[in-house]
């Protein structure tokens, strides 16, 4: 396993997972490309199926070998955006009939075969939901649904319904027992003496109109209290070939949590390497894998240049 350490290995992730050890790794932390997205540009890229049912079983088929690399008290983060069924017509040998490449159309849009997608037009497929409950149904254990609110997010044009400014990010283990190390945020409870701790207008009172007391336990002496599952991070531009990349802050608490120091992240979709930085800085080890050898490069010059200021 030491050979695979700190490094990034050019490859399809199901093939190179199913070279590493039986429960070796501490942790997973990925964002695989989206469905019906992005074209990356290479042969054998995951996410330009015809069907959400085909990429959801290819994705699952990766997170069973994933599974096996997984250490028994290990955990697993996927970050995951959603897409609204839309796209031009599908061709069986996966061209647009222009000479474009990839299952695209000429419009870099990913074409959708709406004979076998069973949802009309304009409907939310629901991808993240329908990947988590397959996970559920192949034995991973699903402990929190994140909402990774961005109040950032891109301006939306869409007239006939509410612009969408967050992504999931979906908590797996693979056993009952499992490594995490507790993490806390600033609270609204009110103290002892019923003044309001970080609070806004509520005058230290629960809806109830009682006031809440620390009491220890699940209300801290010291103002915090256990991190909640709404992340408000902002985007992060990026400025190289890479354009499809997360926020290093939303690796952070999965890692913190999730993962011992000096244990190993594993990243199957490394991208542009954020998942790596920041397990650098956490003093963790970590293990890329990378369909796209110009994200490699990409990733090494960032590591290269050195750990960054979290």
């Amino acid at each position: 396993m030491k050979d695979y350490l700190n490094k990034i290995i050019q490859g399809d992730c199901l093939e190179v997972l199913k070279t590493l050890p039986n429960e070796s790794i501490d942790m997973v932390m990925t964002s695989p490309p989206y469905w019906a997205l992005r074209d990356y540009g290479v042969d054998g890229q995951l996410g330009l199926e015809p069907t959400f049912q085909e990429y959801i079983t290819k994705l699952c088929d990766i997170f069973d070998e994933v599974k096996r690399v997984l250490k028994k008290e290990g955990t697993c983060w996927v970050n995951m955006g959603d897409v609204y069924n839309s796209g031009g017509n599908y061709r069986k040998d996966g061209s647009s009939g222009r000479g474009y490449k990839y299952n695209r159309t000429e419009f870099g849009r990913v074409k959708m075969d709406k004979r076998l997608q069973r949802l009309e037009d304009k409907a939310l497929c629901q991808i993240p939901s329908r990947f988590a409950i397959e996970m559920s149904n192949r034995g991973w254990i699903l402990r929190n649904e994140i909402i990774w609110h961005k109040p950032n997010c891109m301006p939306s044009s869409v007239e006939d319904r509410f612009s969408v400014d967050f992504e999931k990010l979906y908590f797996f283990v693979k056993n009952k027992k499992y490594y995490f190390e507790q993490q806390f945020e600033k609270s609204i409870w009110a103290d002892k003496d019923k003044r309001a701790i970080n609070g806004p207008s509520s005058g230290g009172k629960a809806t109830s109109g009682n006031y809440s007391i620390n009491k220890g336990g699940a209300f801290r002496k010291d103002g915090l209290r256990n991190k909640r599952s709404v992340w408000t991070i902002n985007t992060k531009p990026f400025a190289e070939a890479h354009f499809a990349t997360y926020p290093e802050k939303l690796c952070l608490t999965p890692i913190k949590a999730g993962c011992p120091e000096g244990g190993v992240v594993l990243d199957p979709f490394m991208g542009s390497g954020t998942t790596a930085l920041v397990a650098k800085k956490l003093s963790r080890k970590y293990l890329g894998i990378e369909l796209n050898p110009e994200y490699i490069k990409i990733a090494e010059q960032r590591l290269a240049q050195g750990v960054f200021n979290l």
